[in-house]
């Protein structure tokens, strides 16, 4: 008897110990925006969201066919966004390493609610499709509470 408590009392120490590491013990990465044109499935992923004014934030865009699942390889596209003021930032997308991945980089230059958008397309003989969203971006100074 006195063995098997003493194995459950491991076991339990064992998961309290691995739960906390694996609950938000580290670095959290907002969850992915997935959108869809007519061709492509896109998901997007800010290394920081909601984004603050005045700061970099990198996009990786992963870009697959909407029908076959396919990774789009060197393909063309531009990531850009607009405030309310009319305040504009932009990026070309740059294939990279990874296959059907690109990266752009944004700097909003004030806080507000943004239009971001993606125009793309796999290559110069085919319409550019386009995706849209709207981005709400914090001051330097604006805190998230969980």
């Amino acid at each position: 008897m006195r063995s098997r408590q003493a194995a459950a009392l491991a076991a339990f120490a064992t998961l309290a110990a691995v739960l906390p590491a694996g609950c938000g013990g580290g670095p959290q990465h907002p969850p992915p925006l997935r959108q869809f044109s007519t061709t492509y499935a896109f998901t997007v992923s800010p290394d920081d969201s909601p984004p603050h004014a005045r700061q970099d934030i990198h996009y990786t865009i992963q870009v697959l066919d909407r029908k076959t699942r396919q990774p789009i390889e060197n393909g063309e596209g531009q990531l850009f966004a607009e405030s309310q003021d009319g305040a504009k930032t932009w990026d070309g997308m740059a294939y990279g390493p990874e296959v059907g991945t690109y990266h752009a980089k944004l700097n909003f230059v004030v806080a507000g609610t943004w239009a971001v958008a993606i125009r793309f397309h796999s290559d110069s003989l085919r319409p550019l499709e386009r995706i849209d969203w709207m981005q709400d971006v914090l001051n330097d100074r604006d805190t998230i509470i969980p």
